[in-house]
């Protein structure tokens, strides 16, 4: 907790948001621009405001603070509710919550949010489009495999489902290029140098720019693979209780996937992946356990290519070299 600084608890639903302040003064608002406005004008330069992230209904409060000037906190729900869940608390109000969630900005260590550009928000967008339309796009497919395997399947279904898929490729098709375009207005050299390591393709790189915001958000790579959900838990305590290490998998699931399918292609044709691969097999250790290891091998030489401003060259000894 900082001197001077009022801190203000907001839980936030579809309809309002429940304040709480350090002081103890409870307030509700509309979730709109009008409790917006009516909200701000509690608050001055010592202003911090908190809350979790919670899907959708953070956001506009969060750009309105931002852009007014005022201080905000984004927080993993996650770890607010095992602050809440630590204070013992038998009330679960939204009130009750906004209360515990300015405790909680009082005892621990604060980032300041800062949001996303225009164009960040808008290739997010398109990422989660692109990701429904993808399993969409599966499951026509998958119909259509068992409309065949019928034997006489109507014809009117089969196209039917082959009009559909058709209309969602060309859907995807057109978010795509639209996504490349946008990342490569900001980032086309780093898009560049990330294509340079070998079990990264040029979709991936895409990916890798949008999930990470351009890498500008981590400080350091175990940060990153924290991120990812690919840090390892190790479970032990006294003689008894010594569970496997597993990874965390509290983290970007999307980014965790992503990374373990290009995993397979870094083993055969990334030799620094490979060698670990093999190492880590060697040793009795399980194939999965191996190609994760993999997966953070492959973040540690992105964010390193990422923050150096190198490319990839599988002779050089750190497996980087300078981009001329």
């Amino acid at each position: 907790m900082i001197k001077d600084i009022k801190y203000f608890g907001i839980d936030i639903s579809h309809l309002v948001f429940d304040i709480t302040d350090s002081n103890g003064n409870y307030h509700q608002f509309k979730n709109n621009s009008s409790g917006f406005k009516k909200f701000v004008k509690l608050l001055n330069q010592q202003s911090h405001c908190v809350m979790e992230a919670t899907g959708y209904y953070h956001y506009q409060l969060a750009y309105f603070l931002l852009e007014s000037g005022i201080k905000v906190s984004v927080e993993n729900p996650l770890a607010v509710k095992r602050f809440i869940q630590m204070k013992l608390s038998k009330i679960k109000t939204d009130k009750s919550d906004s209360k515990l969630i300015c405790e909680y900005a009082q005892k621990v260590d604060l980032k300041l949010w800062k949001g996303n550009t225009k164009d960040e928000m808008e290739c997010l967008q398109i990422t989660r489009a692109l990701s429904v339309y993808t399993k969409q796009s599966t499951m026509l497919k998958n119909k259509l495999h068992g409309e065949a395997v019928l034997g006489e399947p109507s014809k009117a279904v089969v196209r039917s489902l082959k009009r559909s898929l058709k209309q969602l490729t060309k859907e995807m098709k057109t978010l795509e290029d639209k996504l490349l375009v946008l990342v490569k207005q900001s980032h086309q050299d780093l898009l560049t140098r990330l294509k340079t390591i070998p079990g990264i393709g040029p979709k991936t790189s895409i990916m890798l720019v949008v999930l990470t915001g351009g890498f500008d958000r981590f400080t350091s790579a175990a940060e990153l693979c924290s991120y990812a959900g690919l840090t390892p838990v190790i479970r032990q305590s006294g003689s008894s209780v010594k569970g496997r290490p597993r990874i965390s998998k509290i983290g970007n699931q999307k980014l965790r996937n992503l990374l373990f399918m290009c995993s397979f292609n870094a083993c055969k044709y990334n030799k620094a992946c490979r060698d670990l691969y093999e190492r880590i097999v060697a040793k009795g250790k399980s194939k999965k356990l191996a190609l994760i290891a993999v997966c953070n091998k492959l973040l540690k030489q992105a964010f390193a290519i990422a923050k150096s401003g190198l490319i990839y060259d599988k002779e050089y000894k750190s497996t980087l070299v300078r981009n001329k």
